[in-house]
């Protein structure tokens, strides 16, 4: 069997005396783009903080590419893994290169390699170069949020988590910056987890959904299994609540 990007074995998570996860195992295919869809509290975003090690459980383990996170490779495990959330969440202080290129700085990587990677992301996202020494309040939404994808991906990491990106932009931005998430698929190979509560979000821009109601999973499965075969009444929900 191949090796998930993330794999969660029997976890439990609480917050005080709520239990968000209770004893949930969950593998997610690595290489494609999975979507984690569900309503608010459904324990989608505390998945993607444990993949990444923000927080703990306090029973169960959670692996990323095979290798338990644990407190000697924590950062290891973070330098393979790319982070983008609502609201773009970039520095204010620094300008669009010093958000992009942040990692890379910090790894001490060659000037020369840094503007190479810098230009290529900048050209991906379609990002006007002249941006370059702007600052986040001058930015529009869109590039704004764009500006956090190419952060995220500095480093070119294996698997970018992707925590309701897009939720704060406006239809037309949103559908423009899914654009741009297409093509990113398809230029550079690679695990990509997108939270989102829109189930149609989930169907144009992943190949596999997995639905969670309450701290459980609700389905899992490709898109068209999702799309064609509800497995319950919330699921059928969801579409509903789209609006198609």
């Amino acid at each position: 069997m191949p090796i998930p990007c993330i794999e969660y074995s029997n976890i439990t998570k609480s917050y005080g005396d709520k239990t968000i996860l209770d004893g949930l195992s969950l593998r997610i295919t690595a290489n494609i783009t999975t979507a984690i869809v569900g309503a608010s509290g459904s324990g989608k975003s505390t998945l993607i903080q444990l993949a990444n090690g923000l927080i703990i459980p306090e029973r169960g383990q959670v692996s990323v590419f095979g290798s338990a996170i644990n407190s000697q490779n924590i950062t290891d495990n973070r330098l393979a893994i790319g982070y983008s959330v609502q609201g773009a969440g970039l520095f204010p202080h620094m300008s669009v290169y010093e958000n992009i290129t942040l990692m890379a700085t910090l790894q001490r990587w060659s000037e020369q390699d840094t503007e190479l990677r810098f230009h290529a992301l900048m050209q991906l996202l379609e990002l006007d170069q002249e941006l370059r020494d702007r600052y986040p309040f001058s930015l529009s939404g869109g590039q704004q949020q764009r500006v956090s994808l190419c952060r995220a991906m500095m480093l070119n990491p294996p698997l970018l988590l992707l925590d309701e990106p897009f939720s704060a932009l406006d239809p037309v931005t949103r559908d423009s910056i899914h654009r741009e998430f297409l093509k990113l698929q398809h230029a550079e190979t690679r695990s990509m987890v997108l939270v989102t509560h829109d189930m149609f979000e989930a169907i144009k821009l992943a190949q596999e959904i997995i639905v969670m109601c309450d701290g459980r999973i609700e389905q899992q499965g490709s898109v068209a299994e999702i799309q064609n075969n509800p497995a319950s009444d919330y699921v059928q929900a969801l579409f509903e609540a789209g609006g198609q």
